[in-house]
């Protein structure tokens, strides 16, 4: 029973992973009715920690190896799918950090920092 239970979630994992990773997808037309800066930066923060995480489970690599391609520790990489860059203070990562990552993930970096959609 258990076993057969496991089995399930593991076939179920990646459909569920994706459909939080869509339900993140927002229109500008939404953004425009209730966008603050604090919204659109929790919003970018989210959806840059989903878009690294999903990506690095993609290629079968773990946080420590990613972040060890990427030349950044294994903490830095771990705050950023968290959406932070210190406790508390929200993530902010260099444009060459994300190159390094994309570059390690083998994506665009704007597939990780993917814009909105019209």
């Amino acid at each position: 029973m258990i076993e057969s239970f496991r089995q399930i979630i593991c076939e179920e994992a990646p459909a569920l992973r994706d459909a939080v990773i869509e339900a993140f997808r927002f229109d500008r037309r939404d953004v425009a009715r209730i966008a603050t800066p604090e919204l659109l930066d929790d919003l970018v923060r989210t959806s840059l920690g989903l878009r690294l995480q999903r990506a690095h489970i993609t290629k079968g690599l773990s946080q420590e190896a990613l972040a060890h391609a990427a030349s950044i520790s294994t903490y830095t990489y771990q705050k950023f799918e968290k959406g932070e860059s210190r406790p508390g203070t929200p993530m902010n990562p260099r444009l060459r950090t994300l190159i390094a990552l994309a570059a390690a993930l083998d994506v665009r970096v704007e597939e990780l920092v993917g814009g909105m959609s019209e």
